[in-house]
């Protein structure tokens, strides 16, 4: 179709977080496996491709694609999680007591809520062209984009997004279809 929007996702390869929380800061991600990286090239085909500015996103994206030099888009970032930036995981506040829409809303000290965020990737997805592409960004970023697709922040939330899948989104005149969500090839 003329006006169709065809978007694949790929969160990263696993990123060398330290068990810390990672969002903002810009650590590089694991090796990604050739047999992988071929499966993700074959299932998106032709497309524009996209990156998250963080290294583990380009380093993905170039291990998928070697020799291409993705597109950066600075709205596809993680959540900023402000002062929880660098965390060990174990010290991070409980949320586990807020419902989803609670969570959705809640900004971490100096940072921004996964609203706020939607927002953020909701506005490039609307600025991409008709046509085919890929974006490589993290889990956050793939959950925001669900978000639009099923007009549900909070809902958004509930996704599961593993290193190294793949989501695809379609958007038309009529609408956002969802193709899949968190395909793995490993």
């Amino acid at each position: 179709m003329r006006d169709e929007t065809r978007i694949w996702l790929i969160r990263h390869a696993p990123a060398r977080h330290d068990g810390r929380l990672a969002g903002r800061r810009d650590v590089e991600a694991e090796p990604c496996d050739a047999p992988v990286a071929r499966a993700l090239r074959a299932a998106v085909g032709e497309a524009r491709i996209w990156s998250s500015p963080a290294r583990r996103c380009v380093q993905t994206a170039q291990a998928i694609w070697p020799g291409a030099e993705p597109a950066s888009d600075p709205r596809l970032w993680e959540q900023d999680f402000g002062a929880w930036e660098g965390l060990a995981f174990a010290d991070l506040p409980d949320l586990g007591p807020l419902s989803a829409a609670e969570l959705a809303a809640h900004a971490p000290p100096e940072g921004e809520s996964f609203a706020a965020m939607c927002a953020r990737v909701g506005a490039a997805l609307d600025d991409l062209a008709p046509g085919a592409h890929c974006l490589v960004a993290h889990a956050g970023t793939v959950r925001a984009a669900l978000a639009a697709a099923t007009g549900s922040v909070p809902g958004a939330l509930a996704f599961q997004i593993a290193p190294l899948s793949l989501t695809r989104l379609t958007r038309t005149g009529a609408g956002w279809s969802i193709g899949f969500v968190n395909r793995s090839f490993g």
